[in-house]
């Protein structure tokens, strides 16, 4: 039994959330393998044969349009996605485009400044910063960390703003944590089996030996759960149709 994850991201050891990344990796289970995945390579086109998808810290990526194919496949297939930083950006504008159909929806780092910006400027700074994340009460990441707060470690200044957060949520995704000047600090969409979004960086801390992040555990438990599935579709003469959801827009803007 072999777990793939697909890290989708453009590494470099000069970035230090990209040192504790590739720290954290041993530690998540014997039966998990990690594989890089550049996005302006050739592997990361075809991700069928992974259990579990994490848009990595890193952006503006090398190629955005891999960057937000990957978080569109692994929503629309079910996929246990993980996106963290720069990856909870992009899953924003990906949700915008594709599913609320706002198909101008952009990024203000990597698109520009401009009205259609859906991730904007953090009115303060939170390169290197660290901030209480305080967990909502009833919600699947509270559950996660047993309702308490902590210490998480940022390395962004884009995130969306009071009223992209509002038409998130009215299209379904949940709001799960909040930090000073972080606004959403977690967002889930809850229809999907695993589909997570965090500014903090939950794998900082590895390098100093500390045990992965719940939320890491918890998308290495889905996987394995992902894994079952698609090893059970892949039997001679099995079937059973693959697990799905569908985008609700029309053509996407790439």
């Amino acid at each position: 039994m072999v777990v793939r994850l697909g890290l989708v991201g453009d590494e470099n050891p000069s970035y230090p959330s990209h040192r504790e990344l590739n720290a954290v990796r041993s530690m998540l289970g014997p039966d998990v393998m990690t594989v890089w995945l550049r996005t302006d390579g050739e592997q990361v086109r075809d991700l069928s044969g992974f259990d579990g998808v994490w848009l990595v810290p890193g952006s503006p990526y090398r190629n955005d349009v891999a960057a937000y194919a990957a978080v569109r496949w692994a929503r629309e297939h079910d996929v246990p996605f993980l996106g963290v930083c720069g990856g909870l950006q992009y899953a924003v504008v990906e949700y915008f485009r594709n599913v609320l159909g706002q198909t101008t929806a952009s990024h203000a780092e990597s698109d520009g400044l401009d009205d259609s910006n859906v991730i904007q400027v953090l009115a303060c700074s939170l390169h290197g910063r660290e901030r209480i994340v305080r967990p909502i009460t009833g919600t699947r990441f509270a559950a996660l960390v047993q309702n308490q707060p902590f210490i998480g470690m940022h390395y962004c200044n884009y995130g969306p703003g009071p009223e992209q957060i509002k038409q998130l949520v009215a299209a379904g995704m949940v709001v799960e944590a909040t930090a000073d000047d972080a606004g959403a600090e977690v967002l889930e969409l809850p229809s999907n089996r695993f589909f997570m979004l965090s500014l903090f960086q939950p794998q900082i801390g590895a390098l100093a030996g500390k045990p992965p992040h719940p939320l890491l555990r918890e998308f290495v438990r889905c996987a394995r759960e992902q894994f079952q599935e698609r090893a059970g579709r892949e039997q001679p003469g099995h079937r059973m149709a693959p697990r799905g959801a569908t985008s609700t827009a029309a053509t996407p803007r790439p």
